[in-house]
């Protein structure tokens, strides 16, 4: 841009736009409002030199202005701004773009990987442990020493091992009509001090004992912890809790054949048996290398047991033999959640995990892994498989896919039959121990679950489908039990929840 002429640049400049619409170099107003007259006429040659040149630079600088078009793009850009305003207000009252703003997701979310290639979907997870919080425990026995030592701890020990002593009877509750069945179910009650809060963390497992005179119940948490309960004790004399293991108890059984020892499975990959007539925590079975997940007595007398393991490896032990390794280690080729025998052929057990269940042979598994039966039909991964207690002729089985199923096993042929499926929300997620439907040990066609329904409770089913009972008590139980377990044959079920707490119905 040029430089602007000095003389009569001050008044001159500020009336450039007016000198335009005025005609600029036709004519124009002197200071002081007198009026110049135009170089066209004949007063032009009166005007002093300083006049003339003063207008010479009114007239550029009119022409100068002109050629910026100032006035054009003064309304170009008042126009724009109008549009903006207008555009801005339609945009945030739009409904359409409220409905398409979404939360940013990040790529492990949206299951790709950082090259952009999409990840394969994930199917449901079966829980492999991975807590390594507490270091594991040295190899060997442990004393059975309690957290707490109190002079109560010894009248618990003993009253454990004198009831032990006892044989439980045998109960003829499986010959009984359903619906006198379902009248003792009606009469099991839940009472304010049949809760406590055995142990600290989630509990994994449940056992009753099976006296007849007392009610004993055992409960294995998160963190390796064994809470033992006489409630027929006060809660301060008549509950001991121990730690055997580093990391969760899986699977606790009372030994069939001498309830004195109390035998219990971990992630930390051992298995130990607690002797209250010895004070011990024995180690029956240990194994590093592998995460243990579940163990059943293979041999009626307990002699011999089927160990599960998570990656799909299952052992056979047995406790007759000094050596810690194991008689037989086969790979089944898929996880392995829970490991269950046959009540009657005990050469058989049925394992499940993912979502493969299979019927195994013992006898067979040191020249082949594959299943006698498969009981297919599974869409999710697979929390539990239990033969019937009495025949073993019946499997029931608790899905991720908010299914129950019971399969018909009465021959052992290549495939099982479904003979029923019941809809139930199996959904726990990541808080909660995942349900486990178990048969009740004095019927061949009855099992309770845990449940999500409120008000929270315990369902009990028939094998054909029917609820029979809900066992709830909207003054005391306000939480999900996950695990439960049946008293050999009493009308009595313990369930525990994910604080650590448990809730004893009985009749």
């Amino acid at each position: 841009m040029r430089a602007l002429p000095v003389a009569g640049s001050g008044r001159a400049m500020a009336g450039s736009a007016s000198g335009l619409r005025a005609g600029g170099a036709e004519g124009g107003e002197a200071p002081g409002g007198r009026l110049l007259p135009s170089r066209r006429g004949g007063e032009g040659a009166q005007l002093s030199a300083y006049e003339r040149k003063r207008l010479s630079n009114i007239s550029e600088n009119a022409r100068f202005f002109a050629s910026l078009q100032l006035f054009e793009s003064a309304d170009r850009l008042r126009k724009m701004t109008l549009k903006k305003k207008t555009e801005r207000i339609k945009r945030v009252k739009s409904p359409k773009a409220e409905t398409k703003t979404t939360c940013r997701r990040s790529m492990r979310l949206q299951r790709i990987d950082p090259l952009g290639i999409p990840l394969q979907e994930a199917e449901a997870k079966v829980e492999s442990p991975v807590e390594e919080e507490h270091a594991r425990l040295p190899p060997g026995p442990h004393p059975m020493v309690a957290t707490v030592q109190e002079p109560e701890t010894d009248t618990f020990l003993s009253t454990w091992a004198k009831i032990s002593q006892v044989e439980g009877k045998k109960s003829e509750e499986s010959s009984r009509n359903l619906e006198s069945y379902k009248a003792h179910l009606h009469r099991m009650v839940l009472r304010e001090e049949h809760v406590a809060k055995m142990v600290t963390s989630r509990i994994y497992s449940v056992a009753v004992h099976p006296s007849e005179s007392r009610t004993l119940v055992a409960a294995g948490d998160k963190w390796g912890q064994i809470g033992l309960w006489d409630l027929d004790s006060s809660l301060e004399n008549g509950a001991c809790v121990f730690i055997p293991h580093s990391q969760a108890v899986s699977c606790l059984h009372f030994s069939p054949v001498n309830p004195a020892h109390l035998l219990s499975l971990s992630h930390d990959g051992t298995l130990r048996s607690g002797d209250v007539t010895r004070r011990v925590f024995e180690e029956i079975y240990r194994n590093e290398n592998h995460s243990l997940s579940s163990f059943d007595f293979l041999a009626s007398d307990a002699s011999t047991l089927v160990v599960g393991m998570w990656d799909g490896n299952v052992a056979i032990v047995d406790r007759r033999t000094s050596v810690s390794s194991p008689e037989i280690l086969v790979d089944l080729h898929s996880k392995t959640r829970t490991v269950h025998v046959h009540p009657v052929n005990r050469q058989y057990f049925v394992a499940a995990g993912e979502r493969n269940v299979s019927i195994y042979d013992a006898r067979h598994l040191k020249s082949r892994s594959q299943p006698v039966v498969a009981l297919n039909g599974h869409s999710k991964s697979v929390a539990s498989a239990y033969f019937s207690p009495v025949t073993g002729n019946r499997v029931v089985t608790t899905c991720a896919d908010d299914t129950l199923r019971i399969f018909g096993t009465h021959c052992l042929s290549t495939l099982a039959p479904v003979l029923a499926t019941i809809r139930h929300n199996n959904n726990t997620g990541r808080w909660l121990t995942r349900f486990q439907a178990v048969w009740d040990p004095k019927r061949d066609d009855c099992f309770v679950v845990g449940s999500m329904t409120r008000p929270r409770q315990i369902q009990a089913f028939h094998a054909s489908g029917e609820l029979l009972h809900s066992f709830l008590n909207e003054d005391h139980l306000n939480s999900v039990c996950s695990i439960n377990s049946w008293h050999p044959t009493r009308f009595l079920v313990a369930g525990g929840n994910s604080s650590g707490r448990l809730h004893v119905f009985q009749e």
